[in-house]
């Protein structure tokens, strides 16, 4: 049976790691291989340039710039992990994809989708989630989060309020453009009722699969 491949989005401080570990766990206990990667990053190669993009040293880097690191950090991501595991039966798990271009450097940043959507088309060919989740929640909320955390924030983080809310604006917007595909998690609730939402989804999934493995038998 061919894998799936699901994608975590969302602003700062959304809870995207700690439902990443929780997703694995799940589908792990119902008997599911599970790989978990992130983005920008995944390979040895998508490390290294993930260690530029999220440099603060880096202030001066070009929009365009940041847009052709992240893309090229994919390429390989895809080819060298993804589709491989995808292919060999494995669950993927990305904790960020494509979405977060359009959101981060298409929303936020105000580069036109349309070049995004070229870029896309050329280094993935048609290869898209089969399942994304949008961690959804104030940005002030997100913040505050990060804030707690502790520790150094990177090049991405020290961005203003403002530019979290075009990027929180871009991913709902993209996820009503494709309802299919997306799933938006109310991520100011607490953790109980966000993996709640979590499960429905997964058990959709699965018995969606099972499904067409039993038409695909019937035949």
């Amino acid at each position: 049976m061919k894998g799936q491949f699901i994608t975590l989005e969302g602003t700062e401080g959304a809870g995207k790691s700690t439902n990443l570990a929780f997703i694995k766990q799940w589908l792990e206990a119902r008997g599911i291989e599970v790989v978990t990667t992130r983005e920008p990053g995944g390979t040895p190669i998508g490390e290294a340039v993930r260690d530029i993009l999220l440099n603060t040293e880096f202030s001066e880097m070009h929009a365009d710039t940041e847009l052709l690191l992240m893309f090229a950090a994919r390429a390989q991501h895809l080819r060298e992990k993804i589709l491989p595991e995808v292919e060999a039966g494995r669950w993927v798990i990305s904790d960020r994809f494509t979405d977060a271009s359009y959101a981060y450097q298409g929303g936020a940043r105000g580069m036109g989708f349309e070049r995004i959507a070229e870029i896309e088309q050329w280094v993935q060919q048609g290869v898209y989630p089969d399942r994304t989740f949008v961690f959804d929640l104030p940005i002030e909320i997100g913040m505050q989060r990060v804030a707690e955390r502790g520790g150094q924030t990177d090049r991405f983080e020290q961005e203003q309020h403002e530019f979290f809310e075009r990027v929180r604006q871009a991913y709902l917007t993209r996820a009503q453009q494709a309802p299919q595909r997306y799933t938006v998690l109310d991520a100011s609730q607490n953790l109980d009722q966000v993996q709640t939402q979590i499960v429905a989804a997964l058990t959709a999934m699965l018995e969606a699969q099972g499904s067409d493995s039993d038409s695909s038998a019937g035949r």
